[in-house]
C-alpha cells in the first residue's frame, strides 16, 4: 500500500493516483519481462564483413586527419556494441531533427554507457559534415563514424531500398573474435496514426513529456541551437 500523500490532495485524486501506481508497477514488471526475453534471444547472424567506416579525432571539437575504423574496433574493450544509425545522408540538407534530439540525450549518457558497452553513431554523410554538425549541437562524448561508400546502412536497415535513411539502433556482440548481430529496433506502429516508437526507451525527451498533463501531443523538437541551462 502506498502511503505517500501530497499537500491538499483530494480523496478522488489519491484513489486515481493509487490506481495509476498499480498500472505503473505493472508496466515496470512488463518492461523487465521484455528485457529478459531480449537477453534470452538465441545467437543472431554472424556479421558478414568487418565494415569499414571513416572517423576523425576523438575530440569532436578538434580538426585533424581522418582515418579508417572497422566495426570490430568500435567495441573498444567491451564485448557488446550499440551502433545507432543517424538519419543524415549526403543528399539531406539537414539531419533528422528527431535523431538530433535523441542524440542530444545520448551525448550526456555516453560516458556511463561506455563503462558497460561500446557506443557509436553512424551516418552516411561525409565525416567532416558529421563533425561540423556535432560542434553545432555541442556534442562532446559521442563517437561519430561515416558509412559513406559502404553497405553497412543497407545491410543493417539504416537505409531502405530507395536509399532513404532510417533511424535504427543495432546491437552487436563479439565472442572469441566472432561478431554477431544481437538485436535491433524493429517495432513499428503501435496505435493507428502514431509515429514509430521503436527508440523511445532510449529517448529522454518523450519519457519526460509523457509525465506531463499535455503529454507529447503533436509537438516536434526544432533545430534551435542548444541552450545553456538556466542559472
Amino acid at each position: 500500500m502506498n502511503n505517500m500523500r501530497f499537500p491538499n490532495e483530494s480523496a478522488d485524486y489519491r484513489a486515481a493516483r493509487d490506481a495509476l501506481t498499480r498500472a505503473e508497477t505493472d508496466l515496470t514488471r512488463r518492461i523487465e519481462e521484455v528485457a529478459a526475453l531480449r537477453r534470452s534471444l538465441p545467437p543472431g547472424g554472424t556479421v558478414p564483413e568487418d565494415y569499414v567506416f571513416t572517423e576523425g579525432p576523438a575530440d569532436l571539437g578538434a580538426d585533424g586527419p581522418t582515418h579508417e575504423t572497422r566495426l570490430s574496433e568500435l567495441f573498444g574493450e567491451r564485448d557488446t556494441l550499440l551502433l545507432y544509425s543517424f538519419m543524415y545522408g549526403p543528399e539531406m540538407s539537414r539531419p533528422c531533427q528527431m535523431c538530433t534530439s535523441l542524440l542530444d540525450g545520448l551525448d550526456g549518457a555516453a560516458p556511463d554507457v561506455l563503462e558497460r558497452a561500446g557506443l557509436a553513431v553512424v551516418a552516411k554523410s561525409p565525416i567532416e559534415r558529421l563533425r561540423q554538425y556535432a560542434r553545432e549541437r555541442g556534442w562532446v562524448n559521442l563517437r561519430l563514424v561515416s558509412s559513406a561508400g559502404g553497405t553497412y546502412n543497407r545491410d543493417y536497415h539504416g537505409e531502405d531500398e530507395r536509399g532513404e535513411q532510417v533511424s535504427r539502433m543495432n546491437v552487436f556482440t563479439r565472442e572469441d573474435g566472432i561478431m554477431r548481430h544481437f538485436w535491433a529496433t524493429e517495432q513499428s506502429e503501435v496505435l493507428p496514426g502514431q509515429d514509430e516508437r521503436h527508440v523511445d526507451m532510449i529517448w529522454p525527451l518523450w519519457n519526460l513529456l509523457d509525465q506531463t498533463p499535455a503529454g507529447r501531443g503533436d509537438w516536434r523538437p526544432a533545430f534551435s541551437p542548444k541552450r545553456q541551462a538556466a542559472r
